[in-house]
């Protein structure tokens, strides 16, 4: 099993059948009854129950519309008129809703029901409406281009236990089924042609009505490429309360981002991740909480303009927990827009500069000579600036990323730089606030630049070379 969620195999399906590059359409199964987690559902599907904010199928179909899916069959049995209300509510003339007769003899029959509204498709992505992904799982499927099911290589006991067991070889799925000897489960998600339809007629003949059994008799007749789950992603199948709860808990940790600064990992992210889940739920437009917090940061900046410190350095630090929320709410309700970044990232900027320039003020007070405390404000503004310009243009030149993780620690960056800010305001030191602004953003700037000035020549001309292409 490749660790980095790779296929487990050479093999090319996808070019001996000829399928396209990716698949425009998903079905996806929703008609079951829920009984395991009755308690928390009152009786409706599970499938309507909210985690961040969304509904479980809600979720899923933003995540595959957002990952290049164009249509979702959606197929229902219990509660039907409410899961199918939820699913064309979710993505708006981009869902058929597929009532499934059957249902209730398993899976394999709901999957059946979608076969007439997918008939002109060559590749289908096939998803369970109550497995919850990060975010991307789905996509490192999608990219496989070729008949495949994503698992699960180190899943958890409690999970080996519950899940459907997969044998591979070769780097392929042979078998799938609860009773198998196998350490590997499925995790409900599959590129399937539209074999599968004949697969699953055959399994019902046999008396299994499962889809396990269709993709079982799927790999007998072709390769089905077995794709590890990648190490940094993560799925739940949520059957009962406890699994509710790790889904929730799941998609919380998931909302702290490989570049965040240490103060954001350790302390940040800890606090406003979880406002955001309880905010989610009243769908607060993001644009406004980035507003929102910008007039917090200005009431800080006041107050150390005012020599209120510990005011000040209080709400300093708050706009820095909460600065991150409004990108938090964003992914969880899949309302990330590039007008919102520039927003945010303006409104940061301008806050960064008031706070500093109040800190200024403050410090009008010490002994410190008029020239050089605007010396020292000056370089601690244009320091802050530099720093996160230098990342900016990195990422806009198409070099690989700065090693976030490892610059962090620096403290030259927001998170660091406004918990300095507060602490040294607690403590009523506005110079020593602006000093230490000034050498950990320089430092940090410093540290991009020699990154990028030391890089291997191979890459600096690939960047190069991408300029000059965008220059003509």
């Amino acid at each position: 099993m490749n660790p980095l969620g790779q296929p487990l195999s050479s093999p090319n399906p996808a070019a001996a059948l000829q399928l396209p590059a990716r698949p425009a359409t998903a079905i996806v199964l929703a008609a079951g009854k829920s009984e395991r987690i009755g308690a928390a559902t009152q009786g409706t599907s599970k499938v309507r129950l909210r985690v961040g904010g969304l509904g479980i199928l809600e979720r899923t179909l933003r995540m595959i519309q957002a990952a290049g899916i164009e249509k979702a069959v959606v197929v229902v049995g219990h509660d039907a008129d409410r899961v199918g209300r939820l699913a064309t509510t979710a993505m708006p003339g981009r869902v058929e809703v597929v009532p499934a007769e059957g249902w209730e003899a398993g899976n394999g029959d709901s999957l059946a029901a979608a076969e007439y509204a997918v008939r002109d498709e060559g590749l289908l992505l096939l998803l369970m409406s109550d497995h919850l992904f990060g975010a991307d799982a789905i996509e490192q499927l999608l990219c496989v281009r070729a008949p495949a099911a994503l698992v699960d290589p180190h899943p958890s006991p409690d999970v080996l236990a519950e899940g459907t067991r997969v044998v591979v070889a070769d780097g392929c799925a042979v078998a799938f089924g609860k009773e198998l000897e196998s350490a590997t489960v499925d995790c409900g998600a599959f590129l399937v042609p539209r074999d599968i339809f004949d697969c699953q007629r055959a399994a019902a003949a046999d008396g299994d009505h499962t889809v396990a059994g269709a993709l079982t008799r799927l790999a007998a007749r072709q390769p089905v490429l077995a794709v590890g789950l990648a190490g940094g992603s993560w799925w739940v199948d949520v059957d009962t309360p406890a699994d509710l709860v790790r889904a929730r808990g799941q998609l919380r940790r998931s909302l702290v981002k490989p570049g965040d600064g240490p103060i954001s990992r350790l302390l940040n992210r800890q606090l406003s991740s979880r406002i955001s889940m309880a905010l989610a739920a009243l769908r607060i437009a993001p644009d406004l909480v980035t507003v929102f917090v910008f007039l917090i940061a200005v009431l800080a900046a006041l107050a150390l303009g005012t020599s209120h410190g510990i005011l000040g350095g209080l709400l300093a630090q708050l706009s820095s927990v909460l600065d991150g929320v409004d990108g938090e709410l964003a992914r969880l309700q899949f309302r990330a827009s590039s007008r919102g970044a520039v927003l945010d990232a303006v409104l940061d900027r301008v806050a960064d500069a008031a706070i500093l320039t109040a800190l200024g003020v403050w410090a009008q007070s010490s002994h410190l000579p008029t020239s050089a405390l605007l010396v020292l404000t000056g370089a601690a503004v244009s320091g802050s600036f530099l720093s996160m310009a230098l990342k900016d243009r990195a990422a806009a030149l198409g070099l690989p990323p700065f090693p976030e993780r490892t610059f962090g620690w620096l403290l030259g960056g927001r998170d660091g730089r406004l918990l300095l800010i507060a602490v040294c305001a607690i403590l009523g030191q506005p110079v020593l606030a602006l000093t230490a602004v000034v050498v950990t953003s320089w430092l940090a700037a410093a540290a991009r630049l020699c990154f990028v000035w030391w890089r291997p020549a191979s890459v600096r001309s690939e960047a190069n070379t991408a300029v000059s292409s965008r220059q003509r």
